[in-house]
């Protein structure tokens, strides 16, 4: 099966807990171990898009990899806003070996492959229509639409899932170049994390113009890992 989730936010190298943003977030991590455990397999894939740490550095999210790695399932993350401990690919790569993680992997120009699936995808960016878009945002925008489709291009199956740590659109926006690029390589479901509380109320209709959107943050979820297939 496979299972995804987004916004961890997992405070445990560094002292930056979540309860501090409301009620929900009280005991988060002890009822995202549980939860997860209760329903992902060891079989199974958990894709995370993006805010999975709150460590400034790679080295302070070794605590944070450790929990994860523990817990059932291959894991597939992909960047966030919040993920200032990414760092270049070679070195993610060198950090998951030195440590030994077996179950983690690293979503970025390329894809997976699971259940007949290809999981693809990219951090994305403040779209056009978003509030605090500008002129700036344009080339960043631009950016993730180019490694979208390198995702899409690597994909080794004719379904595929796209998975965005920001909204692909906005509400005032539905159109743009990224939806467009799942457009051309046939994409039916896109999973996207980042809104939090009051910002729920953000989220995308659930099918717009052939295209499926769900909102997969920790939160929104109440931290229960959500099974797509």
């Amino acid at each position: 099966m496979i299972f995804t989730i987004a916004d961890l936010h997992l405070p445990l190298g560094i002292d930056k807990p979540m309860d501090v943003f409301g009620q929900s977030w009280e005991n988060y991590v002890e009822r995202l171990q549980s939860n997860w455990q209760s329903v992902v397999g060891e079989k199974d894939t958990v894709v995370i898009p993006g805010d999975f740490s709150w460590a400034t550095y790679i080295g302070q999210s070794k605590c944070d990899f450790d929990f994860l790695d523990s817990l059932n399932g291959k894991k597939i993350i992909l960047k966030g806003n919040h993920d200032y401990w990414w760092t270049t690919m070679s070195k993610l790569d060198e950090f998951i070996k030195k440590n030994e993680y077996k179950t983690i992997s690293f979503l970025h120009n390329n894809s997976y492959e699971a259940e007949g699936i290809s999981i693809c995808g990219t951090r994305g960016w403040l779209c056009p229509g978003c509030s605090g878009y500008k002129e700036s945002s344009e080339k960043y925008f631009n950016r993730e639409v180019a490694r979208l489709e390198i995702s899409l291009q690597s994909a080794t199956t004719d379904e595929k899932y796209v998975f965005t740590h920001y909204p692909p659109m906005s509400k005032m926006c539905k159109s743009n170049a990224f939806i467009d690029m799942m457009k051309k390589y046939n994409v039916k479901k896109c999973f996207y994390g980042h809104l939090h509380g009051k910002s729920h109320d953000l989220r995308l209709s659930e099918e717009y113009d052939g295209i499926k959107y769900y909102l997969i943050s920790s939160d929104f979820l109440s931290f229960m890992p959500k099974r797509i297939k």
